[in-house]
């Protein structure tokens, strides 16, 4: 369903966009300095984390805090406070990084009351040997109000489809393979979501890169 921004309806809609005013190519080596995600095996999934407030139309990136998801949401590395480091200075600095952030905050502004965006910088790599898990933990829910994907790169694999869900259930509303440069938003509370495992097509390995952005973040225990 592409819409408009206006007309978007939080409990039955998704936007799929193709942001030509992003430039993908400028945020794709800020990927290759990733750090390995400790908490999950295989290392095959690296990460970063930051938060950031809107104000006005600009952003202003929020003090650290360590990552936190109920076990109701994610059964495999819920209950777990886990900590990733900040996303670089360079990355923020970026007009086009910026304008990722500031597109999403114009759908959450129709659909949740929150002016804070957590953005989680995420590369999955895939190798002869190993698929590579997007979402390990399965069909799920993040616990936020609006949840937004974002492609920057896909070199040298297939699959990694990306699945929405009105259910766990139900067969998916929407199957799609986030192509550079494209975006998915939507509510996570009316969509579950998951995303298929990628494989290698090429004897040195291949990746997947997004942006995944929650409006807002998650706040640990003590701070509920």
């Amino acid at each position: 369903l592409e819409l408009q921004k206006k007309d978007f309806n939080c409990i039955t809609s998704y936007a799929l966009e193709s942001i030509s005013s992003v430039n993908v190519d400028k945020l794709k080596p800020l990927f290759n300095k990733l750090p390995v995600d400790p908490y999950l095996a295989g290392n095959y999934r690296f990460r970063r984390l930051s938060h950031f407030k809107i104000s006005g139309d600009s952003i202003v990136k929020l003090p650290h805090r360590p990552f936190y998801q109920a076990r109701q949401y994610n059964p495999l590395l819920g209950d777990r406070v886990r900590e990733y480091p900040e996303l670089d200075d360079e990355l923020i600095q970026l007009e086009d990084f910026e304008r990722i952030i500031l597109e999403f905050f114009e759908f959450c502004k129709v659909c949740s009351t929150y002016k804070e965006i957590a953005v989680h910088q995420i590369r999955i790599t895939a190798s002869p040997e190993q698929t590579g898990e997007p979402a390990p933990e399965g069909i799920h829910k993040d616990g936020v109000d609006m949840i937004c994907i974002f492609s920057v790169n896909r070199e040298r694999i297939e699959g990694g489809e990306t699945h929405l869900y009105k259910s766990k259930d139900d067969s998916p509303v929407l199957n799609k393979i986030l192509n550079p440069g494209e975006m998915l938003v939507f509510s996570d509370k009316e969509f579950f979501h998951f995303t298929s495992a990628i494989n290698a097509i090429a004897s040195e390995g291949g990746v997947r890169d997004v942006f995944v952005l929650t409006c807002p973040g998650l706040i640990g225990p003590k701070d509920n």
